[in-house]
């Protein structure tokens, strides 16, 4: 099995019906631009524990299986959690490549899933946002791009902290991942504006953790899927592909 603690879902039961969600996530996320592919995608979310590392886990996970090169980067560097997820030791990483400005592929570790490779957040630093706004920073990206079909950020909650103000920047499109039953509409919609206004393109949400009591439950949430702009590029309008993110 590839994981210890944290399990994959799209590696111990690949038939389930929330893997196939996440392929379906895979597809959408393809098709988000068809003028300029999206390379980089940074996931957050409004608060804390609404599953945001293990969709970016999951979803990196189906995409590395579809044969594409995946770079997950553990950007959360105050909860780090995708070196548990993959059982990889972190001692070195992000905040190892960006305090000793080295190439930023120098950490990355391999997994157990062919094309997929993690930069783990490496130990936990007293600055994360000054490291994360840094230059380096935009370098080891643009570097992870030329390497890399696909590279998945993993952030913290946008609410509270300013590291994924910070990142959205950087990258191509960021994704929230929003807790059914948790997250309020109010707080969804706060952190959205929240992003927006640094710049940020969210090209789509995952409704997370979602109780699939009946099949027709599930299909109901299973297309609910973001929001994109208008071909002229002007505001924002919500698609009803019917398109949600997985449970787990």
């Amino acid at each position: 099995m590839l994981l210890t603690k944290h399990s994959l879902i799209t590696d111990t039961n690949p038939k389930s019906a929330v893997a196939e969600a996440y392929r379906i996530l895979r597809t959408n996320i393809q098709f988000a631009n068809v003028d300029k592919a999206v390379k980089t995608i940074l996931f957050t979310s409004a608060g804390p524990d609404e599953g945001k590392s293990t969709v970016t886990a999951n979803l990196g996970f189906v995409m590395a299986q579809a044969g594409k090169k995946i770079l997950i980067i553990d950007a959360d560097m105050r909860k780090p959690i995708q070196h548990k997820i993959f059982d990889i030791d972190n001692g070195q990483g992000l905040s190892t490549t960006l305090v000793e400005d080295v190439s930023g592929l120098t950490y990355v570790s391999a997994t157990l899933q062919d094309n997929l490779h993690v930069l783990t957040s490496g130990p936990i630093p007293p600055n994360p946002a000054e490291l994360l706004g840094s230059n380096r920073m935009q370098r080891l990206i643009r570097e992870a791009e030329e390497h890399y079909d696909t590279v998945l950020i993993d952030s913290p909650p946008a609410i509270a902290l300013a590291d994924s103000s910070i990142l959205a920047p950087m990258v191509d499109g960021a994704i929230l991942v929003l807790s059914a039953g948790q997250v309020t509409k109010e707080y969804a919609l706060q952190t959205k504006e929240r992003l927006e206004t640094v710049g940020a393109r969210i090209i789509g949400a995952v409704l997370n953790k979602v109780e699939m009591k009946s099949k027709e439950h599930y299909y109901y949430y299973y297309y609910y899927y973001g929001s994109d702009r208008d071909e002229d590029g002007g505001k924002k309008h919500k698609r009803r592909n019917k398109k949600s993110g997985p449970k787990n």
